[in-house]
């Protein structure tokens, strides 16, 4: 049994180029082939399959009905065919076939997509996992060599990291809630008589707090998104980055709570490659990928506020 395809790659390549370019010597042009090579090449396809794929109109090649269904195929075909090419070139040179991204839940993570989106278009073989993490989370996923490169406000020791950028972490409430009756700015001791939506720590042994913790009454939630959403509904008050609330703060569904000097916080965010010496060139790509998108975001902020 011949489990070989009748119609060989080049050939598809010929169909597909005549049909792109309109005509067999503009195919010859883009193929850099003879004409005559072209016009070989397409015939011997159309004698192995079971209708034609191409009718001469004057001087120019048009699709039949079968056609425009072997074309679609023809190139999704080629493109994967281009793609095997790709990653076999990438596994020559030692590049990885995934990299793992740690992301503490505290970074903007529309920022994270928007700096690998180029990366993506050009390494389409490269898959990304990422661990959405927060405080011991990351640290963890680096010491057990789960993430190949981390997001994180703490650097464990040990380990190299280069400046991410800055996050604010701002004090919300919902417009309704009583905190909005109290005398401003809001003191530690009014605080504390109301409830605090937290963010819990995703690692195994859950070692770390982070910011002001004084309330007694406390509902502790996974995600960022969910403890908005809780604060939004008027269940309680809670500490967040500004950039996951820009939207609600717009739309007036939840309002920054004035508070005393010392509750809203800058947090510097790092990048931490897990291991430099043996992280492989999709790795250092990646990582370059989001160094150059939070360079441009910083960037463009600090542009919007000089204008």
């Amino acid at each position: 049994m011949n489990n070989l395809p009748k119609i060989t790659l080049e050939q598809w390549a010929a169909f597909k180029a005549v049909v792109d370019e309109g005509s067999f010597a503009r195919a010859a042009e883009v193929l850099n082939k003879s004409q005559s090579t072209v016009s070989y090449s397409l015939a011997k396809m159309e004698e192995r399959l079971p209708a034609p794929v191409l009718k001469i109109s004057g001087r120019k090649a048009e699709l039949t009905d079968f056609g425009k269904s072997m074309y679609r195929q023809a190139s999704q075909l080629l493109e994967q065919a281009l793609l095997l090419d790709k990653v076999a070139e990438c596994h020559a040179r030692g590049w990885e076939d995934e990299v793992t991204i740690a992301v503490d839940g505290i970074t903007p993570i529309e920022q994270i997509f928007c700096s690998l989106q180029q990366f993506s278009l050009d390494n389409p073989q490269t898959r990304i996992r990422m661990l959405e993490t927060t405080l011991s989370g990351t640290d963890e996923a680096l010491l057990m060599r789960e993430a190949d490169i981390a997001i994180t406000g703490y650097v464990p020791p040990g380990f190299l990291a280069q400046p991410y950028r800055t996050i604010n972490k701002i004090a919300v409430v919902s417009p309704k809630h009583p905190l909005m009756q109290a005398p401003l700015p809001v003191t530690e001791q009014e605080l504390r008589r109301h409830r605090q939506i937290v963010i819990r720590d995703s690692g195994k042994k859950r070692e770390k707090d982070a910011g002001w913790l004084g309330s007694e009454q406390r509902w502790t939630v996974s995600h960022f998104s969910t403890s908005i959403t809780a604060i939004k509904a008027g269940l309680g008050f809670g500490f967040v980055p500004k950039e996951k609330v820009l939207h609600e703060l717009e739309r007036g569904e939840l309002v920054a709570l004035p508070v005393e000097p010392g509750f809203e916080r800058e947090i510097p965010l790092f990048l931490v490659i897990a291991n430099q010496q043996l992280a492989g060139p999709a790795t250092k790509a990646v990582a370059q990928s989001l160094l150059d998108g939070a360079r441009k975001n910083t960037y463009l902020q600090h542009k919007q506020a000089m204008e």
